[in-house]
């Protein structure tokens, strides 16, 4: 079976994020860099697949050569290989942009199943895994805390709300990752050592045939970006017993703060 997982290079989440001087983008010079967590469960329920199943599994990305710190860390669980999308006009491009150049490079290689993770930590849009399913013409089943494989089908568990949905979809198909999925592995020394051998192949955007204007205009521009306000801090609420406290904070509550 041949899986494409798309990966993305995403900020760690404890990292300290700023804005940067254009006020539209974050400061990226100390920042520590991950895979985007969703996308890690979808890797490793790719090389599980794989492992049962057979076949191979290629990662792809699209970003900044940085990224390819990103694959290299797939190559090391146990991808086979990887294909990085660097392009100038690519910082500019919003999901769906996005999703039109991660579905142009699918078309040109085989493929039965396609996972990504739900979302990426970083912008929160949703969109890109399913955006790409509909621009390949093919089944998109998403949330997925568990699936079966069998010949041309697969058979999924995902979370609605309230509970769970088991859906059936004929391959190839794309499934996005939900949390309880698996439990992604570590790389191990050895596999960081056979990474290095493994191919990472680079590729522009001519290369695919495209250019900024044949994939469409943003049609969303972030217009200021800032930090939250900072919260005030805590007060103490003095009395001399548990019930005297309890009329102070109902006093505040209902004078100062006005919610009761």
């Amino acid at each position: 079976m041949n899986i494409i997982v798309l990966l993305k290079q995403a900020p760690s989440t404890d990292s300290l994020i700023e804005p940067a001087a254009d006020g539209v983008s974050i400061k990226t010079t100390d920042i520590k860099t991950i895979i985007n967590p969703y996308d890690e469960f979808a890797l490793e329920e790719a090389l599980r697949i794989r492992d049962t199943k057979g076949g191979t599994v290629t990662i792809l990305t699209v970003g900044e050569q940085k990224a390819s710190e990103a694959i290299r860390t797939g190559l090391a669980m146990g991808a086979d290989k990887g294909i990085l999308i660097q392009d100038p006009a690519c910082s500019k491009m919003t999901g769906l942009g996005i999703a039109k150049i991660l579905s142009a490079v699918i078309k040109t290689l085989p493929h039965d199943l396609i996972i990504a993770g739900q979302r990426a930590v970083d912008d929160e849009n949703w969109l890109v895994g399913v955006a790409v399913a509909e621009y390949l013409q093919i089944p998109c089943i998403s949330l997925v805390i568990h699936q079966e494989t069998e010949e041309n089908m697969i058979r999924c568990t995902r979370t609605i709300d309230g509970g769970t949905m088991t859906i059936e979809a004929r391959l190839p198909a794309l499934i996005t990752t939900q949390r309880g999925l698996n439990e992604p592995r570590y790389a191990s020394l050895q596999g960081v050592m056979k990474a290095k051998k493994k191919p990472i192949d680079v590729k522009t955007l001519a290369d695919l045939g495209l250019d900024a204007e044949s994939i469409g205009t943003v049609k969303i521009q972030t217009l200021s970006l800032k930090q939250p306000p900072q919260r005030k801090g805590g007060r103490f609420i003095d009395g001399s017993s548990p019930q005297a406290k309890a009329a102070e904070l109902v006093r505040l509550l209902h004078e100062e703060a006005r919610v009761i």
